[in-house]
């Protein structure tokens, strides 16, 4: 094994930035990371094991025991709670003859649970191997790990007709894409990108620039900065080196538009990349693709490398001689925390996906240290489309302060789960009719990160960067729903997604998660709720990065929302102690430490006699 692990390290020319790849080509060669690998890569890259560890541990997809044969990943949502998911929890562990967490005796399966693997409008749904399965049920499962065990693999499975791994109609034939509405930017006419990167390069930076401030293109990755302005602070930061990334790692619970886009219209992606390297001076763009998207790598590189053979990739693109770009794909390994950008960028460098503190903020100091514009898939996708129509015709389009159109990941009771193209200024009620919600009582506005809404009292908001400014996620709740039980889920995930840097957030989202469990159980008084509300203020004005900053809002717009859902379920305090206290557990507690200690006195006299 010493000698595979020498050739991945050779393969990446000993580049310390690439030690996620490395780990990952072990993997997939080896089956997990083994101590004697660790060792290896830290030789190989002048680091110590527990620099290679600390990067391994931090990473979900990542694994130093071995993980069985076939490792299935079954993703735990809100929306998989919603259609099944536990009756093929179930069957899968039936089949198994394992629980979830485990290998089976004979190292062919593990069963692991995962966040959102980008398919809530198909599921329930698991990657096996990294091939994705949809809208599972039990007796499709137990055909399926019949196969598995039978010797078919995984992809055989997923792909009967055989299609090539590396062609739209294989991407296509694992996933649908669900595309529901086209629009004027995606998913109609392709972009010329042919004309859309000479044309660009033609003109001087600055003049590109120009173009992308009157077009007032925000980012949508969900924080909405102008996409013209930061690459004019990149442009203008000092430094020769400087790089373009690419965010397409898309891990809010309920977003799978960024992987429709990867799907259906790559290369007017890579384009933008083009031309925002021209713009800011980059000759490198990486792009950061989420694990979960591991199955679209090889269609990804054929079409990046489709690019470079028509000169629109590599050196003296489009016949400009001054200008050599080119982008690369970088894995990530399964951190929701990689969604924020300097994250994203430590991940790039081969470390822990642990959030930067700002400033400096990426356009002055990002990857290596250098310059960096870091722009979302949806954005990037947009560049390309104002290029070939004009920066004018895109302004027109939404409202003054929300030019353009939005994508949205549309999943929940809906009888028409999938991505849509909507204007900017289209009411809530509008869209609610667009995608069929079914007796909808609850929006969820981008993913457990944005906003609880009532549909009763607020179906006359719009879709704006001034009042709901989606993310590109909606989930929709029917009356049926039960919404606490739902927010209990949201606040699990930023449990389990945070990085742990910060104590705010580390430590306050599980106790906003304790809280509502009380609520739940009928066990909180008023003071529980006025504890959520303080504890939610320091979380959201102490922590790090925008995990914390945002985790703790499925309570406070829940809260705000529908209030009668939490007083209803208000207990009278009676006497000094709280309804949450339980005095026998504590005294039980009590009697545990008093035995522990007693035998621990116990063994010590026994051994001064002796």
């Amino acid at each position: 094994m010493s000698n595979k692990v020498e050739a991945i390290i050779t393969r990446y020319q000993r580049r310390r930035e690439r030690l996620i790849d490395m780990l990952i080509a072990v993997q997939e060669s080896e089956g997990y990371i083994s101590d004697s690998s660790v060792n290896v890569l830290a030789s190989g890259l002048n680091l110590s094991p527990l620099d290679v560890r600390e990067t391994l541990s931090f990473y979900h997809f990542l694994r130093d025991t071995p993980s069985g044969k076939h490792s299935i990943y079954l993703a735990d949502t809100v929306i998989a709670r919603m259609n099944g998911y536990q009756d093929v929890k179930e069957a899968l562990e039936d089949a198994v003859g394992y629980a979830f967490g485990s290998v089976c005796a004979d190292g062919e399966i593990g069963l692991f649970d995962t966040q959102c693997i980008g398919l809530s409008d198909q599921e329930p749904a698991m990657l096996v191997d990294g091939i994705p399965f949809t809208r599972l049920t039990p007796d499709k499962v137990r055909t399926l790990l019949a196969a598995l065990k039978a010797g078919v693999s995984p992809a055989a499975l997923a792909n009967p007709k055989g299609y090539a791994n590396d062609t739209f109609d294989y991407i296509e034939s694992l996933v649908e894409s669900n595309i529901r509405q086209p629009g004027p930017i995606f998913f109609g006419q392709k972009v010329n990108i042919e004309r859309v990167i000479s044309d660009a390069v033609t003109q001087l930076p600055v003049e590109v620039i120009d173009a992308m401030s009157t077009s007032r293109l925000r980012g949508r990755g969900g924080a909405g900065f102008s996409a013209g302005l930061k690459w004019r602070l990149c442009h203008d930061a000092p430094g020769e080196t400087k790089y373009v990334i690419c965010n397409a790692d898309e891990g809010e619970p309920g977003t799978f538009k960024d992987r429709v886009i990867l799907t259906h219209c790559p290369e007017q992606v890579f384009a933008g990349m083009v031309i925002a390297g021209h713009a800011i001076g980059a000759k490198e763009g990486i792009i950061y693709l989420r694990y979960e998207y591991r199955h679209m790598v090889p269609y990804l590189e054929k079409t990046l490398q489709s690019m470079r053979e028509e000169k629109l990739l590599g050196r003296r693109i489009a016949g400009n001689a001054k200008f050599d770009f080119d982008i690369r794909i970088q894995l990530g390994a399964g951190a929701y925390i990689c969604g924020d950008e300097s994250a994203l960028i430590e991940s790039c460098e081969g470390k822990r996906g642990t959030p930067r503190v700002k400033p400096p903020f990426p356009v002055h100091k990002g990857f290596m240290g250098c310059p960096t514009a870091v722009n979302n898939v949806e954005t990037l996708a947009n560049v390309s489309r104002i290029f070939e129509k004009g920066a004018k015709w895109y302004e027109s389009m939404g409202t003054k302060e929300s030019a353009g159109t939005r994508l949205i990941s549309v999943s929940g009771d809906v009888d028409k789960p999938g991505v849509y193209e909507i204007e900017w200024g289209i009411s809530l009620s509008d869209v609610l009719d667009l995608i069929g919600a079914k007796n909808p009582r609850v929006a969820q506005i981008s993913g457990p990160s944005g906003e609880c809404v009532s549909v009763a009292k607020d179906g006359n908001r719009i879709f704006s960067y001034k009042d709901l400014s989606c993310n590109g996620s909606l989930m929709v709740f029917s009356y049926e729903r039960n919404l606490l039980d739902i927010i209990r889920q949201f606040m699990h995930f930023f449990v389990e997604e945070s990085c742990g840097i910060c104590v705010p957030c580390r430590a306050g989202n599980v106790e906003l998660y304790n809280k509502i469990s009380l609520i739940i159980e009928g066990r909180a008084v008023e003071q529980d709720l006025d504890e959520i509300l303080a504890w939610s203020k320091i979380v959201r004005g102490a922590s790090r990065c925008g995990l914390g900053t945002t985790s703790p809002k499925p309570i406070i717009t829940s809260l705000l929302a529908f209030p009668e859902e939490y007083n209803q379920r208000i207990t009278t305090q009676h006497g000094p102690l709280l309804a949450s206290f339980d005095l026998n557990a504590a005294l039980s507690e009590f009697t545990v430490a008093t035995q522990t200690l007693n035998s621990t006195n116990s063994d010590q006299s026994a051994e001064v006699s002796k």
